[in-house]
């Protein structure tokens, strides 16, 4: 089942500047959504449209299987989201922020402590949001968007300002918000190598267009094959003579020892064989198969 859905979803902010081309988002319900692009591609325009920030021009959207279009205010009272920057009250300290957005969304008073304990801003007490550090502020922005327990989470980059500390933290509490309370997430990020470690569907936009979309073990399915294998050995002279003998095709590089692409269970059946042949592996597998160089290699390939 989608949580949310669009359909020929088209945007022009002037005749001649067309951002986005029939965006087909189907973000499954329960799902952890990494929406990837780089500057420019369209990420934000996309989710300011399913928020209903701007005004859509084509195309539909469905969120919990109804029309945005028909019950708007329904829909968006179980979205919580963070779009660039947090709106915040700077005069205010963060649970006095947090205490007007509660009687907007009617929840209980006790929420405003947890959701701060949550994002680590429990112990700022009296300290107002003017002082706070630009990672700070960004987690306050989250707290205000989590304030309602929505079903939904969309959020537009939610790591920046962040230290390295703080975004490992901040991965946590969107695993367990997602594996916890059931929180489905949508986020886009530009730091892809984070964005691999929780993710589990993707959905890659370059130049307005949807490039690939699904689960992020069929983005690595799909385009590993065309990955080679990378080998280091404690000999590497002595595997490029196994190698040759076995009548695998091997070159030897200032990087390693690089191989055909070729399926797991061959690479595994290499791996023993070297270590038979008394040769210390240190490392095997395919070159390339990270996130960051598959999206690399993805977007590169529709640069023309």
């Amino acid at each position: 089942m989608l949580c949310l859905e669009t359909a020929d979803l088209c945007h022009r902010y002037a005749p001649d500047e067309a951002v986005l081309h029939d965006i087909a988002l189907a973000v499954p319900q329960g799902s952890v959504y990494g929406f990837l692009g780089p500057n420019g591609a369209g990420k934000t325009t996309t989710l300011r449209l399913v928020l209903g920030l701007i005004r859509k021009q084509r195309g539909a959207i469905t969120i919990f299987g109804r029309s945005l279009d028909r019950h708007r205010v329904d829909i968006l009272r179980r979205v919580g989201s963070l779009i660039e920057s947090p709106s915040l009250y700077e005069h205010l300290t963060a649970a006095e922020n947090l205490a007007l957005l509660r009687r907007i969304h009617r929840v209980p008073e006790r929420r405003i402590a947890s959701v701060l304990e949550r994002v680590g801003l429990a112990g700022t007490r009296q300290k107002r949001v003017g002082q706070f550090s630009l990672g700070m502020k960004q987690r306050l922005g989250i707290a205000a968007a989590m304030l309602h327990d929505p079903a939904l989470l969309i959020l537009d980059e939610p790591t920046n300002g962040l230290d390295p500390n703080g975004i490992i933290e901040m991965r946590d509490l969107l695993v367990a918000l997602n594996r916890e309370q059931g929180t489905t997430l949508l986020v886009s990020s530009h730091l892809l190598a984070e964005i691999e470690r929780f993710v589990t569907h993707v959905g890659i936009v370059h130049r307005g267009r949807l490039l690939f979309q699904g689960t992020l073990a069929a983005l690595r399915q799909e385009r590993q094959p065309l990955a080679p294998v990378l080998l280091h050995t404690a000999d590497d002279a002595q595997a490029l003579r196994v190698l040759a003998a076995a009548g695998i095709g091997a070159q030897s590089t200032a990087h390693g020892i690089v191989l055909p692409s070729m399926p797991p269970p061959q690479i595994a059946a290499i791996n023993r064989r070297l270590v038979e042949h008394g040769i210390d592996v240190h490392g095997i597998g395919a070159d390339g198969g990270d996130l960051e160089s598959i999206f690399m290699g993805l977007i590169g390939s529709r640069a023309a």
